[in-house]
């Protein structure tokens, strides 16, 4: 089992020690081992398989710690902090964030807090993308573009293979 920690900065006068020293306290009081850190100066928009997190989270297996100091540390985005949170879920990974005190091996709550959330953020993302749609349809509409499907016979691709499509056989 392996024990890991993500730190991740914006900016490169940020300093990273005070998450060290912090993941390194939490780590010993809880008799986790060594602690293998990954670090990196980068933005959290930049999406997380693409930085040195993605990698971490191929290489941890079922059973591994990973700590995190907290969860925009992951990423900016919610939808991307999720997902890292269903991979270590999926994984089988421990997952620590110290600031929110959360741990999502403790009990059948986390799991439950997990599911719930996916479940919301899922349902709002639909709600959003609907709403998009009803959006672009009505600027199409006022702007003189007609939707739909015309009236009466539409023409088809086959059109101009029509005489084929009707010699019998």
């Amino acid at each position: 089992m392996t024990t890991c920690a993500y730190i991740r900065v914006s900016k490169l006068d940020q300093d990273t020690e005070k998450n060290k020293l912090d993941i390194l306290k939490f780590a010993n009081e809880r008799k986790l081992g060594n602690v293998e850190f990954t670090e990196e100066h980068v933005t959290g928009k930049k999406h997380f398989k693409d930085r040195k997190l993605g990698l971490l989270l191929d290489k941890l297996q079922k059973n591994d710690t990973l700590i995190i100091p907290e969860f925009t540390r992951l990423a900016r985005s919610t939808l991307q902090i999720l997902e890292v949170l269903n991979i270590t879920k999926e994984k089988g990974i421990i997952l620590y964030s110290l600031k929110e005190n959360f741990c999502n091996n403790d009990d059948g709550i986390s799991a439950m807090v997990i599911s719930i959330v996916f479940a919301l953020v899922a349902q709002i993302e639909r709600e959003l993308i609907s709403l998009r749609t009803k959006e672009a349809l009505y600027s199409k509409k006022i702007s003189g573009i007609k939707l739909g499907r015309p009236k009466g016979r539409g023409k088809s691709k086959l059109d101009e293979h029509i005489e084929q499509l009707l010699l019998p056989r």
